[in-house]
């Protein structure tokens, strides 16, 4: 086969994919280069997740008339000249590739103006080549809109992530760009729906209140240090306030958004255990540091970086987030006499953990009768019998704040008691989900929803309803909670109703078409009771009858196991009684 030489058309096109390798990475750039142009104002506009149209407007310096066409030519920046100015870059953009990779690949138009000039220009641009230019009078700024995004690489169309997968990672970055930014006024308008406006004042907290709520953004904690090498400021989550997975876990270095793996591990090891297993924080942290200790041009769309010393800097990072939070967090602390009192103080347990065979919590089995509780099946060929359900417990106590600790009739239970009132609360929710089942609140509670969440609420709404939840539309992103499940009634209502918008890391063993248990599990695991909570003998015992009484009690709803086994034949072997057979 001859070698041959790619035309510039299809060349443009291929290189293309590196810089823009979806809608998410058109919006990046766009904004960015709105950022370095000086504007004080963004207006971002998105419909169809990016595919059908993004447009970005500014009122920066704009572009001169006699340099826009110049502007959509590969390798042509204003931000650098030489390779040695990569070591001192300041600007977000400077590899001179975004305006003319986002045309080569889309319908493409272009107005701007500069302060210094009477008339703008108009750019018309299709698959990179223009159509049109010609000049106008426009306000002093840039306006570039994007149509039919891969239009002309049906390639690269077909594998682009669901709609909605888009509409929220640009929501995400947009939002992300608008907290550090603080001092630009974002605007940001999806679907026709107005998701973000903030008011350019520098105020940050007043940012956190639209991208969370108002409590949760008043709750979140400062950071701020600075030594001879390395500034870091920016806002941590106290340990009450978690997520599940570490999506909320963002950097920003030197003004630049990016993605390093070492950087989410030296946060989430400074919360190494003071939050529970499978949570992780949130975290805005914004880094200053010396442009030449750090190499920004690792890939052509800037979201990746290198340190010349990442050992300091994953130490002076974890150091400071290990302190901040450490000095802001309250250790439990139990009373001696809980320890010397032999019995836990009686309290009221919270009717979510009442079973429903009362008569089954003293039952004891006649010799003979086979267990209540016990249920067995023959597994393969070897035709050992598996346990499917426990047999009756007694409990012996609660170690570790986090572990229930029960006597059967075949030896010793461990229960994680978060797995097991996941698993209770699970089953419950999936028996009892019709109108009947609601509990109305004396109060309706009023709950601020993120403008980015809405879209994935009106997808959840309708089944939160069959449910049991009762929830009215209360104005733009605000909602009304009357009445919530039984089974779920003395939850906090807030919590449970926004876990059903946080994604889960967990949701993936979920499969098509299980869209209802998937929102289920994402309720119990937020509102079930948690790893290093002190329980009442009443409620730990409670607790063990409730899980003898569903259907598969061994798995919490994400298939992790509820409780470890030790059969007393093994224990008389760990402990020389018996020889190995």
């Amino acid at each position: 086969m001859k070698i041959k030489i790619l035309s510039q058309n299809v060349a443009a096109k291929i290189a293309a994919g590196e810089v823009v390798e979806r809608p998410l990475s058109a919006v990046k750039e766009l904004m960015e280069n709105a950022i370095d142009a000086g504007a004080t104002e963004i207006k971002i506009h998105v419909e169809s997740g990016g595919q059908r149209l993004i447009q970005v407007e500014d009122n920066g310096m704009g572009i001169a008339s006699d340099e826009a066409a110049v502007a959509l030519q590969r390798y042509a920046t204003s931000k650098i000249t030489q390779v040695e100015d990569l070591e001192h870059i300041q600007t977000l953009g400077f590899r001179g590739e975004a305006l003319a990779s986002i045309a080569a690949v889309s319908r493409f138009t272009l107005d701007s103006q500069t302060n210094q000039e009477n008339m703008g220009v108009h750019l018309s641009v299709e698959g990179g080549d223009i159509l049109a230019q010609e000049p106008a009078g426009l306000k002093t700024g840039t306006r570039i809109k994007v149509e039919d995004l891969f239009f002309n690489v049906p390639a690269r169309r077909k594998f682009l992530k669901s709609e909605n997968t888009e509409r929220k990672a640009i929501s995400d970055l947009v939002s992300r760009y608008a907290l550090y930014y603080a001092h630009i006024r974002f605007q940001f308008n999806m679907e026709s729906r107005q998701i973000l406006n903030t008011n350019g004042s520098g105020d940050r907290r007043e940012v956190l209140s639209q991208l969370y709520d108002v409590t949760t953004a008043r709750d979140l904690l400062d950071l701020r240090v600075v030594d001879e090498y390395l500034g870091v400021e920016g806002f941590l989550s106290p340990v009450g306030i978690s997520r599940s997975n570490r999506k909320e876990i963002f950097f920003f270095i030197n003004g630049r958004l990016v993605s390093d793996s070492s950087l989410t591990a030296a946060v989430t090891q400074a919360y190494q255990n003071m939050l529970m297993v499978g949570r992780y924080p949130i975290a805005a942290l914004f880094l200053k540091i010396d442009p030449q200790e750090v190499d920004v041009n690792v890939h052509p769309t800037k979201a990746e970086i290198r340190f010349r010393e990442p050992g300091r800097i994953f130490g002076l990072l974890n150091s400071a987030v290990r302190k901040n939070i450490s000095a802001f967090s309250n250790v439990p602390q139990i009373s001696p006499t809980f320890w010397s009192s032999g019995v836990s103080r009686p309290r009221e347990v919270d009717p979510a953990w009442q079973f429903a065979g009362e008569a089954n919590r003293d039952y004891v089995p006649q010799a003979g009768e086979p267990q209540a509780m016990e249920s067995q099946t023959q597994a393969g060929s070897g035709g050992e019998p598996e346990l499917l359900h426990v047999p009756l417990l007694r409990l012996v106590g609660q170690i570790g704040r986090t572990y229930l600790v029960a006597e059967g009739p075949d030896g010793l239970y461990l229960i994680d008691q978060h797995a097991a009132h996941e698993r209770i609360l699970f089953e419950r929710l999936l028996k009892k989900h019709t109108s009947s089942d609601s509990q109305y609140l004396l109060e309706p509670v009023v709950v601020q929803v993120p403008g980015q969440m809405e879209s994935d609420l009106e997808r959840q709404i309708e089944v939160l309803n069959h449910l049991g939840f009762k929830i009215e539309n209360f104005g733009p992103s605000t909602y009304k909670i009357h009445a919530l499940p039984v089974v779920i009634s003395r939850s906090d209502p807030r919590e449970a109703f926004l876990s059903a918008l946080e994604e889960d890391e967990e949701d993936s063993s979920w499969m098509e078409g299980e869209q209802e248990n998937r929102l289920i599990s994402r309720i119990c695991k937020r509102i079930a009771v948690k790893g290093g909570q002190v329980l009442s003998q009443e409620e730990q015992e409670q607790l063990i009858r409730d899980l003898e009484q569903c259907e598969s009690p061994r798995t919490c709803p994400h298939g992790r196991p509820t409780m470890i086994h030790l059969s007393v034949d093994m224990l008389e072997r760990q402990f020389g009684r018996r020889g190995a057979r």
